[in-house]
């Protein structure tokens, strides 16, 4: 693959819409758009204008739609190359016509992500940036878009420096103190920066959780006796009834499934079957499936009705909360544990969301940025470094602090194997 040459492509979803946009970027981009734009001669236009026109047919001059061109010179653009993009009406047709146009006019098709792939490599962001942009095309909830943005404007990337900048340094002495002992540094100043910097390696990986969370959605199973009130629960959580409210015990036989958004987290909470011992093979099928989801799921809440006597809960992994349910009504029993909540007066279902909140995002999640899998590979294998730096004298913790740079440079895209970087990009989308 040339990455100089004009590549193009449609930059908007597949599909009918009001406006669709194609993308040209490359070494005589201007040109090729001149061939197939009737109206300002691109070449002649300054970066980040606009104009008016038709987009042709190179072969034979046809008019294939009315299009907006707008002109990015290099290095001021998306690419880092001279850009044009021409927004045209959003029709399959028109979109399928504007690129054989390019094409016939001597461009090529992109890869997937071969323009950010070019942005990049001309140094317009860096790897973690461009992972970031994956990131907000396909965030679905309000978190993941929020940290997948605050990765494009380079959050990460400064963090990440600045820890590169102290190791740097105390790379450096460490250096210095096998060639000229008498200017090395004394060891509890190593230790203080080799610590501070785990200090914050360990807190960017807290928040890996938090981000995998935001980016794919968690699922939070409601688990409890037979009306023990989680088809309530569950209409509460979502503003709306969605489950099935009855006085009856064993109503719910199977789960019920329903997406709802939480603190900016896509959440599918799962009302399942009441928990109780059974001769009944359907109602015990449901119990076991009921469990079998509490142990698969991101959370847990187990409810037990506070005006009833109280249930022995079942075995229950350690991300549950605990709730006594029915708090309008005099309870028969209390526990610390237990948040009380009433699904019919609202009462604790603020701190029950505040308490969802905690056990799923942890300390500064909600304020954290996006981290691929493959960032948290580096992290960690800088923290390996770092630990084991810990543990040797400064003469000889050179290289293990070698080793956790190599690696922070690795999460920024430097020093990367061709591998890795076809390994981020080819998720991405033709078109960006």
């Amino acid at each position: 693959m040339h990455l100089k040459d004009p590549i193009c492509a449609v930059a908007t979803p597949p599909g009918k819409g009001a406006i669709g946009v194609v993308r040209l970027s490359g070494k005589g981009a201007l040109e090729i758009g001149a061939r197939v734009f009737r109206g300002k001669d691109p070449r002649g236009m300054k970066g980040g204008r606009f104009t008016l026109g038709h987009l042709v047919d190179p072969r034979t001059g046809e008019a294939i739609d009315q299009a907006l061109l707008l002109v990015f010179r290099a290095p001021r653009s998306y690419t880092g190359e001279d850009l044009l993009e021409f927004h045209l009406h959003g029709s399959p047709a028109v979109l399928r016509r504007a690129v054989e146009a390019l094409l016939a006019a001597g461009a090529r098709m992109a890869g997937p992500g071969e323009f950010t792939l070019r942005a990049y490599l001309n140094g317009k962001m860096d790897l973690a940036q461009a992972e970031a942009v994956l990131a907000l095309i396909e965030a679905e909830g309000e978190l993941a878009r929020r940290q997948a943005l605050r990765g494009l404007e380079g959050a990460l990337s400064r963090r990440i420096e600045a820890l590169q900048g102290k190791l740097l340094d105390l790379l450096a002495h460490v250096q210095a103190l096998l060639d000229y002992p008498e200017e090395g540094v004394e060891p509890h100043e190593a230790a203080t920066v080799i610590r501070e910097a785990l200090g914050e390696v360990e807190g960017l990986l807290a928040q890996a959780r938090a981000s995998a969370l935001a980016q794919r959605g968690a699922r939070l199973a409601l688990i409890g006796a037979p009306n023990a009130g989680k088809s309530s629960l569950l209409n509460a959580l979502l503003g709306y009834e969605r489950a099935l409210v009855s006085p009856i015990p064993g109503t719910t036989r199977d789960y019920l499934e329903a997406p709802l958004e939480l603190f900016g987290i896509p959440l599918v909470a799962v009302d399942t079957a009441g928990v109780r011992e059974t001769e009944d093979p359907i109602e015990r099928a449901g119990v076991e499936r009921a469990l079998r989801i509490a142990e698969e799921a991101d959370l847990v809440l187990y409810l037990a009705d506070s005006s009833a006597p109280r249930p022995t809960p079942p075995p229950l992994p350690p991300r549950t909360i605990y709730v006594a349910t029915k708090a309008d009504l005099p309870p028969l029993w209390e526990d610390p544990r237990y948040l009380r909540v009433s699904s019919l007066t609202g009462e604790g279902l603020l701190a029950l969301k505040a308490r969802i909140r905690e056990a799923l995002l942890g300390e500064g999640g909600e304020g954290g940025v996006f981290l691929s899998d493959r960032q948290k590979e580096a992290l960690l294998r800088a923290k390996e470094r770092l630990e084991e730096a810990l543990t040797l004298p400064e003469d000889l913790m050179g290289l293990a602090l070698e080793e956790a740079v190599q690696a922070l440079n690795a999460l920024l895209g430097r020093d990367v194997t061709e591998e890795v970087v076809d390994r981020v990009f080819r998720n991405f989308c033709v078109g960006k």
